[in-house]
């Protein structure tokens, strides 16, 4: 029996615990975990250390493998991505500075003149020296949440770097599926034509000797120029893919190699993780949970502002009318203040701040319940489009080899006067059409199954 899970059994686990501070949500999100796929029969379980950091290596295709890199190395989303967690932890570290004392110091020189009976005048100059300091105590924990939010944001940035990582990785294999097929089906016009080609040759010999009237020769004519166009229809499709590729890669159109290959076939055995270490492995999911950590913090915080505050502040000052005596102890001045503060009329503005951070960690948590909802659905329509690709592919190499010996059954009869034309240009164009279905195909099944590793949570490494 599938009994179903709660996501907040496991919240702790699935968010994070940030460290040196923790946060411990009143309850958790209310999303249902099941504990197995419905989908998977046939798909062997993966422990959940399985490494699919780089699954693309599983395909054995050196050229997808090598693009995949160079994306990941130069693509423009992934570096600005990069900048965004370099940007979230300097203000983390700037949120810090909040539970330490600030120091300041100040110095001067004046000079002036006083005038006197008889029309002389004094002149004087005095120096100053002084330090300061203020601390503001941290009692009901405000700094301290903001810290939190500010923590969580930035490892939010690092999983949105890690989901960017994966789905690039993503993008570049989906896009080389494309670039391969379409060469594929390329190849598979071209020897279409040599087929067509004899045949309307065939037919314009008998137009000329008298056998067929020319209405059978137009029509061979039209099947062979039909092809001939698909020609340059792939080969736009070829032309553009390989700029997208070179778009994925950080590159001006036509700056990289593709070398030459063919469409890359799966793994036969893909092992899959559970519905809940699938979750902990995805980033996307991960990053929403520190987001919603961010916004309970934030809530937080926006309560201890309706509590009193202490701050204490010191200054050390000293005074002299000669810069000898600068430091002398007896020109030396200290005090020290502690000032209690508290809000008693503001408004309103504090209550309606815990409303509107109230009101975004609600959000927080929805897009939190949506995001492990997709994620569970992703891996779903992965597993059914990996299973039904299987199928079907299997069902049409059946049909297209049929098809290959009728076209041949037919152009030999053809030769023989037997059946008219008619015949043979049906049997080619549904030869060609299920060679190219086929093609498609294969490229489909290696598509689900990218579309598995990515929701399955792979294509990222913490160490890249």
């Amino acid at each position: 029996m599938n009994f179903p899970v709660r996501l907040a059994a496991c919240t702790a686990t699935l968010l994070v615990a940030l460290p040196g501070c923790r946060v411990t949500p009143a309850a958790g999100p209310d999303v249902v975990l099941p504990v197995s796929w419905r989908n998977a029969a046939g798909f062997p379980t993966a422990s959940p250390q399985r490494d699919l950091s780089t699954w693309w290596s599983s395909f054995g295709d050196p050229q997808m493998t090598r693009l995949i890199r160079e994306a990941l190395d130069g693509n423009r989303d992934v570096a600005s991505a990069i900048a965004r967690v370099r940007q979230a932890q300097a203000q983390r570290d700037a949120q810090r500075s909040s539970l330490f004392p600030t120091l300041d110091f100040d110095g001067g020189r004046s000079s002036g003149k006083t005038w006197v009976d008889g029309g002389t005048d004094r002149s004087s100059t005095a120096y100053s020296a002084g330090l300061s300091a203020s601390w503001e105590a941290d009692f009901f924990g405000s700094n301290r949440q903001a810290i939190l939010a500010s923590s969580a944001d930035a490892e939010a940035a690092k999983e949105n770097l890690y989901s960017a990582q994966a789905s690039l990785a993503s993008e570049v294999a989906l896009a080389y599926l494309d670039l391969r097929s379409a060469e594929e089906r390329l190849a598979i016009v071209k020897r279409s034509l040599t087929t067509r080609e004899e045949t309307t040759q065939l037919a314009s010999w008998r137009a000329q000797a008298g056998q067929i009237d020319q209405l059978e020769l137009k029509q061979a004519e039209s099947s062979l120029e039909s092809a001939r166009s698909q020609i340059s229809s792939q080969e736009q499709n070829i032309a553009q893919t390989k700029n997208r590729l070179s778009l994925l890669c950080g590159r001006a159109p036509g700056g990289i190699s593709t070398g030459s290959g063919r469409v890359p076939s799966p793994a036969r055995r893909l092992a899959i993780g559970i519905p809940a270490d699938t979750i902990r492995q995805r980033p996307d999911v991960r990053g929403a949970g520190y987001q919603w950590v961010a916004a309970v913090a934030r809530t937080k915080s926006a309560e201890a502002d309706r509590l009193p505050s202490l701050r204490l502040s010191g200054s050390l000052g000293i005074d002299s009318l000669t810069s000898s005596k600068l430091f002398n102890p007896e020109s030396t001045a200290a005090s020290l203040v502690a000032g209690l503060s508290g809000p008693i009329f503001d408004a309103g503005r504090i209550r309606a701040n815990i409303v509107v951070q109230g009101a975004a960690e609600e959000q927080a948590l929805y897009s939190y319940q949506s995001t492990v909802l997709t994620a569970l659905s992703e891996v779903e329509d992965a597993l059914i489009a990996c299973r039904r690709t299987e199928e079907r592919l299997a069902s049409l190499e059946k049909a297209a080899a049929a098809a290959r010996e009728a076209s041949t059954l037919a152009s030999q009869k053809y030769r023989s006067g037997v059946i008219d034309i008619t015949t043979v240009l049906d049997t080619q164009r549904n030869d060609l059409s299920l060679e190219e279905t086929v093609a498609a195909v294969k490229a489909d099944r290696a598509a689900a199954h990218i579309q598995l590793y990515k929701a399955l949570g792979g294509g990222w490494s913490a160490g890249s």
